[in-house]
């Protein structure tokens, strides 16, 4: 498929990078529910490499302070992180030489926590040149105010601002793209919360697909079905 939408992140320009998406910094964030940042960012993961889009991990201080990824986003990336010392994972030789070798200019960024890890990459990248979207619900910070300003410091900086949905949707970009319609309503159904029980509605009540979960024996697969999403 061909994407035209040059101010819409397409899967043939766009490289993600995960930082720092680790125990001891989850335990500060307190300006979204955990869990909630968990599923966005292990559901942005799964789309990321659904739409074939290279991701970079990386990570910081994993057994000096803040312990090992989650493995839930390791099942998914599967690649070792780029292990740093540094808040700004810019700073790190390797990272960027990941970035600049992948070809995309368009980098889409979720980190722990907003205010630093976050905030330091966007400022840099922005000044090198390239287009920074900043994943807010796929990051958190220690505290809502925190949070906040970084955001509006990136923004202000030239970053754009995502949401997961926002992200996936886009990629998605044209539900007659079938070849990853099926799977992605199974990231959004597994993930997504609120989005992921009206597909599931829609498919059941409204589509009349079989109901699933509650007896095993009558599972069946719902591959294939023509379900509209949105």
């Amino acid at each position: 498929m061909t994407f035209r939408a040059e101010k819409l992140i397409n899967p043939d320009d766009t490289l993600f990078i995960f930082i720092d998406h680790q125990p001891q910094m989850a335990f500060g964030v307190t300006s979204i529910d955990r869990q909630t940042l968990k599923n966005n960012t292990v559901a942005l993961a799964k789309a990321a490499k659904l739409f074939g889009v290279p991701i970079v991990l990386t990570a910081v201080e994993t057994e000096g302070f803040s312990g090992y990824i989650w493995p839930e986003l390791l099942d998914v990336v599967q690649q070792r992180p780029i292990e740093r010392t540094s808040m700004n994972s810019w700073d790190s030789g390797a990272l960027v030489a990941q970035v600049q070798a992948s070809g995309k200019k368009k980098l889409v960024i979720a980190a722990l926590w907003t205010e630093a890890c976050l905030l330091f990459p966007t400022l840099s990248a922005l000044e090198e040149g390239f287009e920074v979207f900043i994943v807010t619900d796929a990051s958190g910070g220690t505290s809502q105010e925190a949070h906040d300003a970084a955001v509006r410091r990136m923004e202000q900086a030239g970053a754009h601002s995502l949401t997961t949905i926002n992200a996936v949707l886009e990629l998605q970009r044209d539900w007659a793209n079938r070849e990853t319609y099926d799977e992605l309503m199974d990231i959004v159904r597994e993930h997504l919360g609120a989005y992921g029980m009206g597909v599931d509605y829609a498919y059941t009540m409204v589509h009349k697909a079989p109901q699933r979960g509650t007896f095993p024996h009558e599972a069946s697969s719902l591959a294939g079905s023509k379900a509209p999403a949105a």
